[in-house]
């Protein structure tokens, strides 16, 4: 462990008690007492008010009301983080203007050298979704949804929802367990369990009009309710192998509900288990494309026809 990174491990550490010895740091970080007493000393010169206690089990304390200092990153964490930002640009994120906030305070407690680093970079990294004309690492665009940042608020509060969709110039309700609040293909998605209806169902957060906790007192049990999802799940219907090159190609682009498990301890082989709706249009068009995504590197241990007919469909197209 570098010694930056030591350091303000050693703060937050002492920070939070009210008593430690240099035994303690020594046995806590694995170093050798004049370590453990450079750091402290280091420490105290970074204005942390330490008080020493004299005698045989004497040791040290943080006087009352401290605060702790501002931690520093190193180099390589500063890049990370701003790398960060920059990637997440443009991507409908919630708490844009807090973002905003963070990267104007973080630029405020680096250097001046660290500063023009990052301004090179991004001057230099550009990401999907960043307009080259204008790469200001600050610049708010492509705002969320303004239901987005509302309805996590409650969800953070509570997970049985009563929600309210656009759908199709109807306005309909449903109450709701929520499972999963993700982001796929450039849309935020509510995954919940129907609590009337009993089954899972998804949600466009774009359509939603309105959310609050659901003002039922009498509520299904979470336990119930993945219960209930467990004995829905459909049967797996698609049975892949894949080889080095489509795991590759898996990393770069797989559906969220899509896994694999790795054969070997290398994990150059892999195996691919889901079920496919043959019966959804949208889904075997998205699935084919994404097969062939893959590329040759694979073996079919199971797969539904409809989809193998459109796959050989696809595929005489690209013969000559």
């Amino acid at each position: 462990m570098k010694k930056v990174e030591r350091i303000n491990i050693i703060m937050r550490y002492i920070n939070n008690r009210a008593h430690f010895t240099i035994s303690e740091i020594m046995r806590e970080f694995n170093i050798s007492r004049s370590t453990a007493i450079r750091d402290i000393k280091e420490i105290e010169a970074m204005g942390m008010p330490l008080v020493a206690e004299v005698g045989r089990d004497g040791g040290y304390f943080v006087m009352s009301n401290s605060v702790l200092p501002t931690v520093r990153f190193t180099d390589n964490e500063i890049k990370a983080l701003f790398i960060a930002f920059m990637a997440t640009r443009n991507q409908q994120l919630p708490y844009l203007k807090s973002r905003q906030s963070l990267a104007e305070k973080l630029l405020g407690l680096i250097s001046e050298n660290q500063q023009e680093d990052l301004v090179l970079l991004n001057q230099i990294l550009l990401f999907e979704g960043t307009n080259p004309h204008n790469p200001d690492l600050l610049d708010l665009s492509d705002l969320p949804h303004p239901m987005l940042e509302k309805l996590i608020q409650i969800i953070l509060l509570d997970s049985y929802l009563l929600i309210t969709i656009n759908e199709e110039k109807a306005i309909k309700s449903y109450s709701i367990y929520l499972l999963h609040l993700y982001r796929e293909k450039s849309l935020w998605l509510i995954e919940g369990f129907d609590l009337k209806d009993e089954k899972r169902r998804i949600f466009t957060v774009d359509n939603l009009i309105d959310v609050k906790p659901n003002p039922t007192k009498k509520r299904i049990s979470k336990k119930k309710i993945l219960e209930k999802l467990s004995n829905q799940e459909e049967i797996v219907n698609l049975v892949l192998e894949l080889g080095p090159k489509a795991i590759a190609q898996f990393k770069k682009y797989h559906p969220l509900k899509v896994s694999i498990s790795y054969t070997n301890p290398y994990q150059t082989t892999a195996i691919l288990k889901t079920f496919i709706h043959v019966n959804h249009s949208e889904e075997l068009t998205e699935i084919t494309n994404w097969l062939l995504f893959l590329g040759g590197d694979i073996k079919v241990r199971e797969m539904p026809e409809e989809i193998l007919e459109v796959l050989q469909g696809r595929l005489l197209l690209y013969c000559p």
